[in-house]
């Protein structure tokens, strides 16, 4: 029987730490932070996307996360 075990909490919970542990025990680990990164870096497969939805928050690095971020949460301070 196979099981999927899913680790959440606030930061400095210990996610990263226990995620380490799973991988030196031979676990698979899925990490959602590190997928979503690599989405949105320099030739990753949603910031053309991003770019087409939210004009001005990518850049040469990908997409800009602080622009992303006032684009979508309506700050424009």
């Amino acid at each position: 029987m196979s099981r999927v075990i899913g680790l959440t909490g606030s930061i400095g919970m210990g996610k990263s730490h226990a995620a380490a542990l799973f991988r030196t025990l031979g676990l698979p680990v899925f990490d959602a932070d590190a997928e979503v990164h690599a989405l949105q870096r320099r030739g990753g497969a949603l910031v053309a996307a991003i770019e087409r939805l939210h004009p001005g928050t990518t850049g040469p690095a990908g997409v800009d996360r602080a622009k992303l971020g006032r684009a979508v949460l309506g700050d424009r301070g």
